[in-house]
């Protein structure tokens, strides 16, 4: 072999990435892994089929730019008679095959794809990306021809405004390496069901997995190691639960502090006492999730989240249920009249469901009373609503927040750390995200505002907040 060229060799840690047999693999989670390298390289496998039709993503064309360099370096090498269409943006190969680079710029960009199929789809930082935009990208995933593999491939960082359906996705849902399997059932023509099954793996990464890259620039580990926490966190250690553009850091979620003895937001639930006031807020979905949460202020004025009401669809976490009011108005209605007998709670709702465009007989403020659910205005305020959620996030001197979350809420816990920061509008919350529950939550915490209290990040005390 000692004549042989090789243009590019996997590292170990791409080779196991390149090698898993699942559906869907998701390779990265720090900076410097090698993730471009291996979709790129990984692109190539199947271009001896004149059926083959492969497609690297990334959210802008000009950041498609460093990936065509690469593929520049390998596939010239590799096959010198393929050639590159520079306007068209795709390799062709001498066997026909072709691979393209394209990009998401736009909210309905992925309606450009419509029609095309593809056996091999690369998302590059998929991240940058949302749920809708990578489910519409598998019905995609086809092949068009026999002896074709079909199969989907991505790599990332921390952070973006897909971090939340990413980390659910890829790197919570199984452990690293161990295979996360989806199966349903569908009926064909003559109605005769059928399972079908489909798998997702996630391949960790770091810098120190490429041993090439730290040879040619071992400047590069002190470039990570000095980031700020949060960016060195993701970056060099590929830590999920903090990266750069996260709105809420002082969120905590530890499982050993459930009995509240250690530094955490969600604890263990507990009967709220009867003297407490209670809140019921509210924000209205459709088409997306409508949230609705039970909150209690103790007598120092200590805010718990201790139940929740969450209208998403199973397997689409930010897709609405399309319940009409009545229907939300009966469920709220069963619910505190079974598990709130006798206790009076203050409903604070989205402004929004007091818009009287379609007319009175549409105002969904108006449809919930007549079920005998009331809420009053929440004020609305973007930027105050933000900081008195940080206020209350905030710990104090003895460790202690001014919010609290039971742990049985959990698309509150699930969502709320996701949030990222928009980047247009930098001091608010990206609203394209998941962000009912924040919605919901600040029309409460407005409702009840505190005076700014500097975080310190210490482990708390034991507290009882029934003491």
């Amino acid at each position: 072999m000692s004549d042989v060229n090789i243009i590019w060799k996997p590292q170990p840690k791409q080779k196991d990435f390149m090698c898993r047999p699942e559906d869907e693999a998701l390779y990265g989670g720090a900076a410097g892994g090698g993730k471009s390298d291996a979709i790129v390289a990984e692109a190539l496998r199947q271009v001896d089929n004149p059926n083959y039709r492969a497609l690297i993503l990334r959210k802008t064309y000009p950041q498609c730019r460093e990936l065509i360099i690469k593929s520049k370096r390998m596939y010239n090498g590799a096959y010198p008679d393929a050639k590159y269409n520079g306007s068209e943006h795709y390799w062709q190969f001498p066997s026909g095959a072709k691979i393209y680079f394209g990009s998401m710029p736009n909210q309905l960009s992925y309606l450009n794809y419509q029609g095309l199929s593809y056996s091999y789809i690369a998302f590059d930082e998929l991240t940058h990306f949302t749920l809708e935009e990578y489910e519409y990208m598998i019905s995609r995933n086809r092949a068009d021809g026999e002896g074709l593999r079909v199969y989907i491939r991505a790599t990332a960082n921390p952070g973006g405004i897909g971090h939340g359906w990413v980390k659910d996705r890829f790197v919570t849902a199984s452990p690293p390496g161990v295979p996360y399997k989806v199966k349903a059932k569908v009926k064909d023509n003559a109605g005769k069901e059928i399972e079908v099954e489909r798998t997702r793996v996630f391949i960790p990464s770091s810098v120190f997995d490429n041993k090439a890259l730290l040879d040619n620039d071992p400047g590069y580990l002190a470039n990570l190691a000095t980031l700020p926490d949060a960016k060195r966190k993701a970056l060099l250690y590929g830590d999920w639960n903090s990266y750069d553009g996260q709105v809420f850091t002082e969120w905590r979620n530890n499982p050993d502090g459930y009995n509240t003895k250690l530094d955490t937001h969600v604890i263990e639930p507990f009967d709220i006492p009867s003297g407490w006031r209670r809140y019921r807020s509210f924000d209205w979905g459709f088409s997306k999730p409508y949230a609705v949460q039970w909150w209690a202020v103790d007598y120092e004025g200590r805010a718990y989240l201790y139940r929740q009401l969450y209208g998403c669809e199973e397997d689409s976490p930010n897709v609405g249920v399309k319940e009409n009011p009545d229907i939300v108005a009966q469920k709220i209605r069963k619910i505190e009249d079974e598990l709130e007998k006798g206790n009076n709670i203050y409903g604070i709702a989205d402004p929004a469901i007091w818009d009287e465009s379609h007319g009175r007989e549409g105002v969904i403020a108006d449809i919930m009373e007549k079920n005998g659910v009331f809420f009053n205005k929440g004020k609305h305020a973007r930027l105050s609503g933000k900081m008195q959620c940080h206020y209350r996030f905030a710990f104090d001197e003895l460790g202690r927040p001014r919010a609290y979350v039971f742990k049985n809420c959990n698309h509150f816990i699930r969502t709320i750390p996701n949030l990222v920061y928009d980047t247009k509008n930098v001091e608010d919350v990206n609203t394209s995200q998941e962000d009912h529950d924040y919605d919901a939550m600040r029309y409460f915490f407005m409702e009840n505002p505190i005076a700014p209290q500097k975080n310190i990040k210490k482990p708390q005390a034991e507290f009882n907040p029934l003491a």
